[in-house]
Formats: C-alpha cells, structure tokens, sequence
C-alpha cells in the first residue's frame, strides 16, 4: 500500500513541476505594434497599385497618354516591390539587402507615393479617382516618412534584435517542452519496471 501511495505522490510532485515549468508566450507589444504598422503600410501600397492600374487602364483605353499609362505600370510595379518588402520574406530580403533598413524601406514607399500623385491634371472629370489617388498616395507618403525617421533612430535594429530574442525564446521553450515530455516518458517507463 505505501508503494502506490510513494507514487501516487510522485504523479503529484510531477505535475506541480510541469505546471510549474509552463511558461507563458506573451507577445512583445513592440512587435505587435511593427507589425499592425507594416500591414497598414501593406495595404497603403496595395491601394496605391490599385489606383494606379485603374489610372493606366484609363490611359491606355482612351488612348489619352501613353507616357502617363507607362508610367503608371512603373508605379504599380515599384508599388508592388514595397508590399512584397513589407513581407519581410528571407528571398526578397536577400535578394535586395538594403530594404532590411527601414530608412531605405521608407524612401521606397515615399517614391511609389509620388509616383502615384504625379499627373493628378489628366484624370480631370473623374473626381473619386483623384480622391482616391491622393488617399493612397499621402498614406504611404505617411506611412514612409514613419519608415524614414524610425530608420534614422535605429527603430529597425531594435525591431530585429527583439525579433531574434523571440525566436530563441519560443525555441527554449519548445526544447524545455521536449525535454519534459521526454523526463516524463522515462519516469513512466522507470514505475512500469518497478511495478
């Protein structure tokens, strides 16, 4: 009877340390703010390739000005390369270095944002274009003057440093899960032999 009692106390002691152990993954408010940051520069560009395809299809089609329609195929494609940007992928990131600097990033975004507010003069009759070329075009003007100025206080070198530090931080959690599953298995397999 004092056997199963021992380990009746052993499952007991077990499960207050693994209880114990648990740690929390909270989210570090500084990520989650760069985050929601990135996505609203994100749609900013993305509103802004809209407008201006809806500018160079309105140039092409009535055949008004060709030098505006090309012109505006340029801006969605440099558009397009600052939502890719945003993205952070490991490829685009490789594949041009300077946009893991924010300030870069930010003179990017300010460029797509004056390109998508040139020639306002032709679009003329069609007001709610005009309305939503400057909307798209003075967000992610905004949005790369934060970038700009967070890149001139080194905000991006912190942004990675804390995201490395997360990355280790949910790795040691994972290795610690392990290890106790693993601890747990062999006391599991250490009572079978006993009994």
């Amino acid at each position: 009877m004092s056997r199963n009692d021992d380990v009746v106390e052993r499952n007991a002691a077990t499960t207050t340390t693994t209880s114990s152990t648990t740690i929390r993954n909270r989210a570090d408010p500084f990520l989650v703010a760069c985050r929601c940051f990135s996505f609203l520069t994100s749609l900013a560009a993305i509103l802004c390739i809209a407008v201006n395809v809806l500018s160079a299809v309105r140039s092409f089609k009535h055949a008004s000005d060709i030098f505006d329609g090309i012109f505006r195929c340029y801006a969605v494609l440099i558009a397009a390369f600052a939502v890719l940007a945003e993205t952070e992928w490991s490829f685009i990131i490789k594949f041009s270095k300077v946009l893991e600097y924010w300030a870069a990033r930010g003179m990017l975004q300010i460029f797509a944002a004056v390109m998508t507010r040139a020639f306002p003069g032709y679009i003329g009759d069609r007001r709610d274009l005009f309305l939503l070329q400057s909307i798209a075009s003075y967000l992610l003007l905004a949005c790369g003057v934060v970038y700009v100025v967070s890149g001139i206080l080194c905000i991006g070198f912190l942004k990675r440093a804390r995201q490395k530090q997360e990355i280790t931080r949910e790795q040691a959690t994972k290795d610690l899960e392990e290890l106790e599953r693993h601890r747990e298995e062999l006391e599991q397999l250490l009572l079978t032999e006993r009994v």
